[in-house]
């Protein structure tokens, strides 16, 4: 036994998932009634990552606001532009791949209770009255928005205190990390759990009705995420993008597509970070940044569902139409939440574009749930990856101009 515990914990992390999904989807398929509690593995997992992200964001950002000294460079402002393009260009790639590949949709009869959102500007209202959100109701509710503007304000406050306040601020920080780093030790597990519960509840039948719209959907997450999105990198950083693209796919991807919520990789996004040695005072605020407006994958999501609802109502789109659709889906795409399924609440937003009623709209959003094992899990992996790749652009970028 001392020699499995010895051999597992030389493994990498990657490869411990790995390990856990193979013997999530086993056991899924052989026993999934008499093995329902596994599903609890999942929950605790992505609990305790939930729990800990918002007290993480909040630390590592005061402790790296509050030390940093005038005259001291970040790299933000190429960060959140690489963060706008790539979601822009996501978008529109869905728009393309739409209009190549025309798809109607199976409506169901029914939809999931829900309450999208009425219009851009109340995306927008909620965006800013989420910034000056109570601190401690931020925390409670995973408002990142909230917790990155307090959590900036108190940094800036605090970049006058004494050094042994900020020494305790970064003790703190460093604290939670190594707490987080606990936590994710324990992800084989939680991925084991995961991927149990998707295939013992939902089946694999299930998505094979809607097979044509999955393969679309994945297919152009894809090509964001092997095409357009190593060509924005190669442009900073002039030289061969693809080893960092693979790394972050992997190293952030894999655990993102299980626990399928932006917010929750965080903490993984981080370690991947101090990994690849990037600057912690740019990454402690790019990345959950990133959580909250980097949404490529929702952009793709929010723009090719839409769109096989104009075809299957016989609505015309031109390229006028498409062009606005484009920005639209960027726009509300940032405006989706950090968490499963967020995006598919904005999906009635970019079908009012083209005069669908709400109620189809929100049995468009049925459709997006019913493929969402697939669909959120895929979006999530291209949305948290590129955080990190995108924030290593950026800094790999600003140290070769150096």
């Amino acid at each position: 036994m001392k020699n499995l515990l010895k051999g597992w914990n030389k493994m990498s992390l990657v490869k411990q998932i790995i390990i856990g999904l193979v013997i999530g989807i086993i056991l899924a398929l052989a026993l999934p009634k008499q093995l329902a509690g596994i599903t609890i593995f999942g929950e605790l997992f992505v609990g305790a990552l939930k729990a800990i992200a918002p007290v993480l964001v909040l630390f590592l950002v005061m402790a790296a606001i509050s030390q940093h000294k005038a005259g001291q460079k970040t790299n933000m402002k190429s960060i959140v532009g690489l963060y706008v393009l790539g979601t822009f260009l996501a978008g529109t790639a869905a728009v393309i791949a739409s209009f190549v590949f025309k798809l109607e949709l199976v409506l169901p009869a029914g939809s999931e209770e829900a309450v999208p959102p009425g219009g851009i500007g109340e995306v927008l209202k909620t965006l800013i009255f989420n910034v000056v959100s109570n601190p401690v109701s931020a925390l409670m509710n995973a408002n990142y928005i909230g917790i990155l503007a307090w959590a900036i304000i108190l940094g800036i406050a605090l970049r006058h205190a004494s050094d042994g306040t900020k020494n305790v601020l970064s003790d703190i920080s460093e604290a939670v990390s190594q707490a987080v780093r606990w936590v994710i030790k324990f992800a084989p597990l939680g991925v084991m759990g995961l991927v149990f519960n998707s295939i013992a509840t939902s089946g694999i039948e299930t998505l094979l009705g809607y097979g044509k719209l999955i393969l679309l959907l994945v297919g152009t997450m894809a090509f964001v995420a092997l095409i357009v999105n190593p060509l924005i990198v190669y442009i900073n950083i002039r030289k061969n993008p693809y080893p960092l693209v693979l790394k972050c796919l992997k190293d952030s991807g894999i655990t993102a597509f299980f626990t399928r919520s932006s917010a929750a990789n965080i903490p993984v996004n981080m370690r991947l970070c101090e990994e690849l040695g990037l600057d912690k005072d740019t990454y402690s605020i790019s990345i959950p940044l990133g959580a909250t407006i980097n949404m490529g994958g929702a952009a793709v999501t929010i723009s090719i569902l839409t769109l096989a609802a104009a075809n299957t109502l016989g609505v015309s789109v031109d390229l006028g139409t498409a062009i606005i659709l484009c920005v639209l889906s960027a726009v509300s795409a940032c405006g989706a939440s950090g968490v499963a399924g967020g995006s598919l609440l904005l999906i009635p937003l970019a079908c009012s574009l083209f005069g669908i009623s709400n109620d189809l709209a929100m049995q468009v959003v049925g459709v997006g749930f019913i493929i969402g094992v697939i669909q959120d899990s895929c979006e999530t992996a291209l949305n948290s990856s590129t955080d990190v790749l995108f924030t290593a652009a950026a800094d790999i970028a600003a140290k070769r101009k150096k």
